[in-house]
């Protein structure tokens, strides 16, 4: 294989596993319903703001959002985003939805007051130049909610989590990442920072630029 092919390829497998969870996806994250709801009230959106909705998924993170005007959605999977469609009809909210890669937004530099990621630095192949190019299309003084699965900042895996993250890989996600070493990576500032769940290993975290 081509090393350009090389270095599609985890994004080409993101999108075949995705599009076959997509049928059932709703099922298995309706569970962080609670979650999302909360990272969303910390980001307090507005109804004029543009704001990105990152591996938005089936659109679950809508529900929160139904006062906003001007929402762009993005997923690497063509079938989640079938469903993000539908589900926005359902609310009566009308998405920007698009297939694209979150470690190469379209979008111009400071194009977004705000950007939700919900379970994404934890499945996109490169969390590092994900958060670089949320950097860059965020408008000074905007803000990035961030919910997801992450060791403590000072802490490294377990051999038994070691072991059980390349399963997780394959499944569904990473289990070991840091969000400071992702977070190393730009220059966003964090200010809000709160354990969501089994002892910290989901944290919800808010960023501004």
């Amino acid at each position: 294989m081509e090393p350009s092919r090389w270095r599609r390829w985890p994004q080409v497998f993101n999108r075949w596993r995705y599009n076959l969870y997509a049928p059932v996806y709703d099922r298995l994250a309706q569970a962080f319903a609670a979650r999302r709801r909360r990272s969303i009230a910390l980001l307090n959106p507005q109804p004029e703001e543009r704001i990105l909705l990152v591996a938005a998924g089936t659109g679950l993170d809508l529900d929160f959002m139904v006062r906003c005007r001007h929402l762009v959605a993005i997923d690497i999977s063509d079938g989640m985003l079938a469903r993000l469609r539908a589900h926005a009809a359902t609310l009566g909210m009308e998405v920007d939805a698009r297939v694209m890669d979150a470690q190469a937004l379209e979008f111009a530099d400071a194009s977004f007051d705000a950007v939700v990621l919900h379970l994404a630095l934890a499945v996109v192949p490169d969390p590092r130049a994900c958060i670089r190019e949320v950097e860059r299309v965020l408008k000074p003084g905007g803000r990035v909610a961030v919910f997801d699965k992450f060791l403590h900042d000072d802490q490294r895996p377990s051999l038994l989590r070691s072991a059980g993250n390349l399963l997780s890989r394959v499944i569904a996600t990473d289990i070991n990442r840091r969000l400071a070493d992702i977070l190393a990576a730009c220059r966003l500032r964090k200010v809000h920072d709160e354990d969501a769940g089994l002892g910290g290993f989901f944290r919800i975290a808010i960023l501004r630029k």
